[in-house]
């Protein structure tokens, strides 16, 4: 095998044909002026080569599914290995994407929560025992007496497949009636099956009247069923027209069943956990743990507006007089004046207004220009009609108008956790799978760490092994200084830095050997407090016996490799040179790198003899900011200054200037609808115009 990496010819973008040999299984840090061809060098080129090889030792069957990418404008490469490109960028922008699922510890959990969880009663507080045969019949002969009902063994849940062999075995097995995906067939009858299409399919045990004395053949049926069904069986109202979409449904289990309240949990399966799976999700925001609701502040953006001119945003729009009639025959009805300023109206006025009358007959007086005419009737309310047309429309602009008006909250139903009732009953150490998945990386790797002396010794056999492998993965995002992030984290509010240093630790996860890493920038964001962690991280990537890549400009970055590339001289066309290279030390000592001689001292930027003076009557002011972890916290930037806001990583800079400050500027400002973090109030926004945030996303 070869031991360097040799480039010959190098000329994509601005490269300049250079030359060069690289050691192989090393660190290596790419460094020079921005502009200077880094990342053309070693993305566009080095990486480009490994992965087109790569795509093209696969078969012709399997290039289709990849993206082949072209070849570099170089000579010749030898010594290339299989390249991983991890560079700068958002992991994922879809809000089902958070830090647990894209390092897989949140699939570990769920497997862990379904071999070892104990499910607990909402209802008792007490751990849900298997119910018994008997108890199942005296809940369905408590009934009304006459009440029709099925008895069905739920054989197939969301499953891909024909189920030929499954149909032709309970004809052996003496059963004629079989419910798939919501319609009853006879066996004989059940049309063909998708098998690319998951389905659902009861097998009908039995069909029942209650009636007394019916104890003995209800208990036969339920044996059946159970039998049948892994313990599960379930007892469906029958409708008259046997139309009903979604008709009354009681589960029974063998298994899990709460005595008090009759809460069943069918089944304790790792699917139950996701909210990725509708078996999983809150059947109310479908998984994501937030949904869009009125925000009575975007309907009344400014409360020093009357009614006449036009305080009901989403009503002043219209061109119709329907609108302003109804709010002057409200006014008539709680006798006030259309022309007092909103703040100014009583309370019990404005809820009127924005959540309706209530019982309280308003009379309604109308004039369209033809006729005039009046009715009584109460007042559905400004926000309750907003709903109900984004509801009820199939208007693509109706909804999008409404939009305008709804601002992201947490799901009412499953308080923002994302899953069913049935999976956040399941507890170990008395949290559920989501209050796990919002502890920190940190106090995740603690709360894991002494999980096992709380579980019995058949537990821990069971749980050995998970716990091994989540463990691992957090501590590997804790080494690159992500403990403060939690598993439930969207990916998409993440930081490019952020982004790229979870993937790292995912490729350290993997374990895998003879690879190139190619990674950009990956201190960047990062405290100073926690570089150390992330250069012996790329330590352990090389020892592992891989070779490293780093386009770096941080210095101890640089210090720390085994091997420096500086490229140069300038940027641009000026660039695409090599200026140095070889250990630290040579780079030092060679007087045409720039980087060298600010690495030695010979250079430094130079600190300003004097700053530009804040202005005392002008300056921003954030009270009690108290989103995520920040305690209340109080803040004052001056204006038209250049103002750094610093700290650890994970202390609440972004939380204080990007999730409260800016938000609630372009909110004010530029009539943004994004929710601000929780804070008192913001003063100082009337000394400007718009507020801009550039982060990292790409421009244009």
């Amino acid at each position: 095998m070869q031991h360097q990496l040799s480039i010959r010819g190098a000329r994509e973008h601005n490269l300049a044909n250079i030359d060069v040999d690289l050691p192989r299984d090393r660190l290596i840090v790419f460094t020079g002026l921005s502009g200077s061809g880094k990342s053309s060098l070693a993305f566009d080129t080095i990486y480009a080569e490994g992965q087109r090889r790569y795509v093209e030792s696969l078969s012709a069957y399997a290039r289709q599914f990849l993206e082949m990418m072209q070849k570099p404008d170089v000579d010749h490469i030898e010594g290339l290995s299989p390249a991983i490109s991890i560079e700068q960028k958002t992991t994922s922008r879809n809000p089902r994407s958070t830090v647990g699922t894209v390092t897989e510890i949140y699939d570990y959990m769920r497997l862990l929560f379904a071999r070892v969880g104990i499910p607990y009663s909402p209802a008792t507080g007490l751990p849900i025992e298997s119910q018994t045969v008997s108890q199942m019949v005296d809940r369905l002969t408590a009934l009304p007496e006459n009440t029709r009902l099925y008895l069905l063994a739920p054989l197939i849940r969301g499953r891909k497949g024909e189920y030929r062999k499954e149909f032709a075995e309970l004809m052996k097995r003496g059963f004629q009636r079989v419910k798939v995906d919501g319609s009853f067939y006879e066996i004989d009858e059940v049309p063909a099956l998708n098998k690319k299409l998951k389905h659902d399919i009861d097998v009908v045990v039995d069909r029942l009247v209650i009636r007394p004395d019916m104890e003995s053949r209800i208990a036969d049926s339920f044996e059946t069923a159970l039998d049948l069904a892994d313990g599960i069986a379930v007892a469906e109202m029958a409708d008259t027209d046997n139309s009903a979409k979604n008709p009354e449904r009681l589960v029974f289990s063998a298994k899990f069943a709460c005595p008090v309240s009759g809460f069943t949990i069918e089944e304790i399966e790792p699917r139950l956990f996701s909210f990725n799976n509708p078996f999983g999700a809150c059947p109310a925001c479908g998984g994501l743990g937030t949904e869009m609701v009125i925000d009575p502040d975007l309907v009344i953006p400014d409360d020093t507006l009357s009614l006449r001119q036009g305080a009901v945003a989403p009503w002043s729009r219209s061109t119709s007089a329907y609108y302003a009639q109804t709010l002057d025959s409200l006014a008539r009805h709680y006798n006030v004046s259309t022309a007092t300023p909103w703040r100014d109206l009583p309370d019990a006025v404005r809820q009127a207004v924005l959540y309706g009358s209530g019982k309280d007959i308003v009379r309604m007086v109308y004039d369209d220009g033809l006729r005039r005419y009046e009715t009584k009737k109460t007042f559905e309310g400004v926000i309750p009609n907003l709903a109900r047309r984004y509801r009820e429309t199939d208007s693509n602009w109706t909804r999008e108008e409404v939009e305008k008006f709804q601002r992201i909250t947490a799901c009412d139903v499953c308080a923002g956790h994302r899953l069913k009732p049935e999976a956040l009953a399941v507890k170990l150490a008395g949290l559920h799978i989501s209050e796990v998945a919002d502890l920190s990386i940190r106090a995740a790797k603690q709360w894991f760490d002494v999980l096992p002396d709380t579980l019995s010794a058949q537990q821990n056999e069971i749980a050995v092994r998970i716990l091994k492998e989540i463990r691992d993965r957090l501590g590997f995002l804790n080494n690159v200084g992500l403990d403060y992030l939690t598993l439930s984290r969207n990916s998409g509010t993440l930081s490019g830095g952020e982004s790229q240093r979870i993937r790292l630790a995912s490729q350290i996860g993997s374990g895998l050997t003879g690879v190139l890493y190619v990674l950009d920038e990956p201190s960047i964001g990062l405290h100073q407090r926690d570089n150390a962690r992330l250069l012996e991280t790329l330590r352990n990537l090389r020892d592992l016996g891989n070779t490293v890549i780093v386009v770096e400009h941080d210095e101890d970055a640089i210090r720390t490799a085994d091997h420096v590339v500086d490229m140069g001289p300038g940027a641009g066309v000026h660039g695409g040179r090599i200026v140095a290279e070889g250990a630290p030390d040579a780079v030092m000592a060679n007087p045409d790198s720039l980087t060298g001689q600010y690495l030695t001292g010979a250079r430094s930027v130079p600190i300003p003899a004097e700053r530009r003076g804040a202005r005392q009557d002008q300056h921003l002011s954030v009270i009690g900011a108290s989103a995520n972890n920040l305690r209340n916290v109080d803040a004052h930037i001056p204006l038209g200054t250049f103002t750094c806001v610093t700290g650890v990583s994970g202390g609440g800079k972004s939380t204080l200037v990007i999730e409260t400050l800016y938000k609630a500027a372009a909110r004010r400002l530029n009539g943004a609808r994004d929710l601000p973090g929780a804070h008192q109030r913001i003063e100082g926004l009337e000394f400007l115009d718009k507020v801009i945030d550039i982060d990292q996303s790409p421009i244009g």
